[in-house]
């Protein structure tokens, strides 16, 4: 049997205090992929992996969204980040991160970015 690897119960209180603060960037990005929006798929916000908390998910594609604001910076959060990506990508996860300002900026060819991992 595999192992459960989404949606712990003991990461749910913070998948909901997530959901209610979404970034400006997050929650910009999430009226552009809810309600599957993008070419019919279904994403999901605040959805966790093991033990991390991905920005959005979408589960028939395994393709992770990682929205980074100047927090991302930061030499030490760029290495867990780093490690972070590793992890999921061993775990056969895609991961794409944008930097917040591109989803303001340039949303269309974030989107199409988005949309060229999907495998059809």
């Amino acid at each position: 049997m595999d192992k459960k690897i989404h949606n712990h119960k003991y990461l749910e209180q913070r998948r909901k205090e997530l959901r209610k603060n979404l970034t400006s960037a997050e929650a910009t990005l999430w009226t552009l992929l809810q309600k599957k929006q993008l070419k019919g798929r279904k994403f999901r916000r605040q959805h966790s992996i093991e033990n991390y908390i991905v920005d959005f998910y979408c589960a028939s594609e395994k393709l992770i969204i990682e929205l980074d604001g100047a927090y991302h910076l930061d030499f030490a959060q760029q290495n867990y980040d780093y490690e972070r990506t590793r992890i999921l990508n061993d775990l056969g996860f895609k991961v794409l991160r944008f930097e917040n300002k591109l989803i303001f900026e340039n949303s269309v060819d974030v989107l199409e970015e988005i949309s060229s991992h999907f495998k059809y």
